[in-house]
């Protein structure tokens, strides 16, 4: 029987499971870093053994220290996972069986209590972001958990934070998260781009500049992605098309209120939708039209990629397009052509491609493929390719942007929720050593089945209906008052973008051999190199840091 509370300080690196003790924080028990990064650490707690959850008392969080107003409280919430790996996986996983795992980060009220549970793990996470130059240095964080109800004093333990006066500079990678428009009207079950949707958008857009991301998929016509042959996912379409029968006429309203939002949430790039079908390249994608008639569906999985009607549209469309984007967008503007091509489908790619080639003269166009004969033929001008297959474009001396997904469970970094945290945080580093120029993820909030057969409740299916080990599809939860609730993958993430930003600050002060050797594993800093041991990070990255200090107080 166990008659005691056990707490236990863990590090934002740590995974609490529910039915094991976790590893007691060692360097991860302070928090460090610089002005306007979030600093992350857990209180992991077990209750005393009882039979009634009666006889548990809620728990009360009280901070104290000159640092506590900036604190934000969550607890960390189990969800179900039944795809965890694919047979054969490598050893980096921390489980591979269905079960109930740590991921949600769920914020705490005002009162600032956890209901009682009885009998197994949970973990208090706490988020510290001091903008306040005159915080900066070293302080005290003291974090106190008692009896909701006596006011009893269960816990007490005071967390070292050091906050250097300096801020890190921005991202200078572009780092997309795909932001699907329609799994919000979907999941909140609103009229698209009506002003709850507004609102919606512009919360998450918010969510995703959290992460670090800089660059929003922007749905000029709904995205032809994971969309099965001859389906439609919910039409979301900035682009208002119209055609009375004596030609095309745009306009652009919506998509400069889209715009806006990105401009009010930093972006510095927008990636205009697809222009031709994933997996290929074969068709059009789902685009509607105003006419006399009607508003009506002209193009779509039965309309080919080379069917002159739909080069029609683009000769109308794209130079309209591009004339506006330089009007109204001060940031970079990023084409796609299709996305996954495989070899086979090169052919059919380079068709797609020929119908809008001279549309596209001067813009910067890129797409997630993996086979390096597209590089090679010329045929995608800038290639994001998937991190296990980026060997021979390295060994080309191209290091292209890149990007993980559903394939890439092998012995590289990626964000499931069955693999360490280390795994997801590694990225930043990785990124940064092969001076890769952006990172791609197709998954922000992909609330839908593989194929987009339909909607799934992310808080039960955490797999996209059993096709993709869970997390693959999204990193952010949606909250019932329209706003994204983090995980801990999304919070481990933009630790990985605030480890890249203090290299590039490092390299800035000194240079890019002084930053790289201060990630170096072994002599090696490849993406299928990256070490297990989570205390190596977060040392490592106060090296980083006081590095970076040392150079600063030199000037």
């Amino acid at each position: 029987m166990r008659p005691d509370w056990t707490f236990h300080t863990v590090d934002s690196l740590t995974k609490v499971f529910a039915d094991e003790p976790p590893r007691p924080a060692a360097a991860g028990a302070s928090l460090s870093g610089f002005l306007g990064e979030v600093l992350s650490v857990q209180i992991a707690f077990l209750p005393p053994a009882t039979e009634s959850l009666n006889a548990l008392p809620a728990l009360r969080v009280s901070l104290g220290g000159a640092v506590a107003e900036h604190v934000r409280l969550s607890t960390v919430e189990l969800v179900p996972a039944t795809l965890l790996a694919f047979d054969g996986h490598d050893e980096g996983y921390l489980r591979d069986t269905p079960g109930l795992y740590p991921d949600l980060l769920r914020p705490l009220g005002p009162e600032a209590t956890i209901p009682p549970a009885i009998g197994y793990w949970r973990a208090l996470w706490i988020d510290l972001c001091v903008d306040d130059e005159e915080l900066a240095g070293s302080s005290e964080l003291t974090v106190q958990l008692s009896d909701a109800e006596s006011g009893a004093v269960l816990h007490q333990t005071t967390i070292p934070v050091q906050v250097h006066p300096h801020r890190l500079p921005e991202l200078d990678i572009v780092n997309t998260h795909w932001l699907h428009a329609d799994c919000l009207a979907d999941y909140y079950r609103v009229q698209p781009f009506g002003e709850e949707h507004w609102r919606v958008v512009d919360a998450f857009i918010g969510a995703a500049a959290g992460m670090g991301v800089n660059s929003v998929l922007t749905p000029t016509w709904t995205p032809p992605l994971d969309t099965a042959v001859g389906h439609t996912r919910t039409p979301v379409q900035l682009v208002q098309i119209s055609h009375d029968g004596g030609g095309y006429q745009f306009r652009f309203d919506l998509l400069g209120r889209w715009l806006r939002l990105c401009v009010k949430h930093g972006m510095r790039a927008v990636e205009i939708a697809h222009l031709f079908t994933q997996w290929g390249a074969t068709a059009t994608p789902a685009i509607y039209v105003d006419t006399p008639a009607g508003t009506e569906q002209w193009f779509g999985w039965e309309v080919p990629a080379t069917d002159p009607r739909y080069r029609e549209l683009m000769a109308a469309l794209l130079p309209q397009l591009r004339a506006y984007l330089a009007e109204h967008w001060s940031g970079e503007v990023i084409f796609h052509i299709s996305d996954e091509p495989r070899e086979q489908m090169l052919p059919d790619y380079r068709a797609a491609r020929e119908v809008v080639a001279d549309l596209l003269d001067g813009a910067l166009v890129a797409d997630a493929l993996s086979d390096y004969a597209f590089a090679r033929e010329g045929v995608v001008d800038t290639p994001i390719v998937a991190t296990n297959h980026v060997g021979e474009f390295l060994a080309a001396g191209v290091s292209p942007w890149v990007y993980y997904c559903v394939s890439q469970h092998r012995d590289v970094a990626n964000r499931f929720i069955s693999m360490p945290s280390l795994r997801n945080r590694v990225l930043g580093r990785q990124l940064f050593a092969a001076a890769a120029p952006g990172f791609l993820h197709w998954g922000f909030n992909f609330w839908n089945a593989q194929f987009s057969l339909g909607q799934v409740d992310p808080f039960t299916d955490t797999s996209a209906r059993g096709a993709f080990p869970a997390g693959d599809a999204f990193i952010v939860y949606p909250g019932e008052d329209g706003t994204a609730l983090a995980s801990i993958r999304y919070r481990v993430f933009a630790q990985a973008m605030a480890d890249h930003r203090a290299l590039q600050l490092l390299r800035d002060l000194t240079d890019t051999e002084t930053a790289r050797a201060m990630i170096d594993q072994d002599g090696t800093l490849g993406y299928d190199t990256f070490s297990y041991d989570s205390e190596h990070y977060l040392t490592s990255r106060r090296a980083v840091d006081e590095r970076i200090v040392t150079e600063l107080a030199r000037r």
